[in-house]
């Protein structure tokens, strides 16, 4: 098999997995646990799980196409450098999903997806469990979808903007189970955002800390917030 068919397969095997943890994970530890409802325990199996699959990748990037897990190497930047990349990727994406998620409202009155309404309750003052999935979402996430697979598809047709949009619509069809549009399309957004950035600043780690720092605030806000209060916030 040739190098790009490698990568091909790893695209392919990272998805499936991926779409396998979103769409199937829950009923898999609800039958080996015995719990039938949706617990923080149940949960956090769950990011376990994607930790995983992660580690999966990483064997077959070294085994099967025997190259390094990230081709681009990461550059190194100053200290201020990371405060003000990451504080404005924060900003585009906080801002302009902020902007999506109204338009979606106004245009389609989406109500909120009750997946979302799930976690709201078993996120209620679990600062851990926010922390470990904040850091599950932020290191696993963009080392796949970014650092793996964005890179590889660039390789693959030879094409920097097809790396951008497919590894973004890759990721906002993964996030489709929370069963709304906003979730969707925001998340396609973010993904294209956080893609031209890597592609840009060949720099990982800033990705990964600003996803860390997006997730958690966004976590925070429903933590604190009564959650029929949010459409109004």
């Amino acid at each position: 098999m040739s190098l790009n068919g490698k990568y091909s397969l790893g695209i392919l095997l990272t998805f499936v997995l991926l779409a396998a943890v979103m769409l199937y994970i829950f009923p898999l530890i609800t039958m080996m646990t015995g719990e039938k409802a949706f617990t923080a325990t149940s949960f956090l199996y769950s990011r376990m799980v994607l930790w995983m699959v992660l580690a999966i990748i990483f064997l077959y990037s070294f085994l099967i196409e025997k190259q390094p897990f990230l081709l681009w190497k990461d550059k190194n930047y100053s200290f201020s450098f990371y405060l003000k990349k990451i504080l404005r990727l924060y900003l585009i994406c906080a801002v302009g999903g902020a902007f999506l998620s109204l338009l979606i409202k106004i245009l389609t009155n989406e109500n909120f997806s009750d997946k979302l309404v799930q976690l709201s309750f078993i996120f209620k003052n679990n600062y851990l469990l926010i922390i470990f999935t904040c850091l599950t979402a932020g290191v696993v996430e963009e080392l796949l979808m970014r650092g793996y697979m964005q890179s590889r598809i660039e390789k693959i047709y030879h094409n920097q903007y097809i790396g951008i949009i497919i590894s973004a619509l890759l990721f906002g069809i993964l996030h489709s189970p929370y069963g709304t549009i906003n979730q969707i399309l925001g998340t396609f957004f973010i993904g294209v955002v956080f893609a031209m950035f890597y592609k840009i600043y060949s720099n990982i780690k800033i990705l990964i800390i600003c996803h860390f720092i997006y997730d958690f605030i966004s976590l925070m806000i429903m933590n604190l917030i009564d959650f029929k209060h949010l459409s109004a916030f």
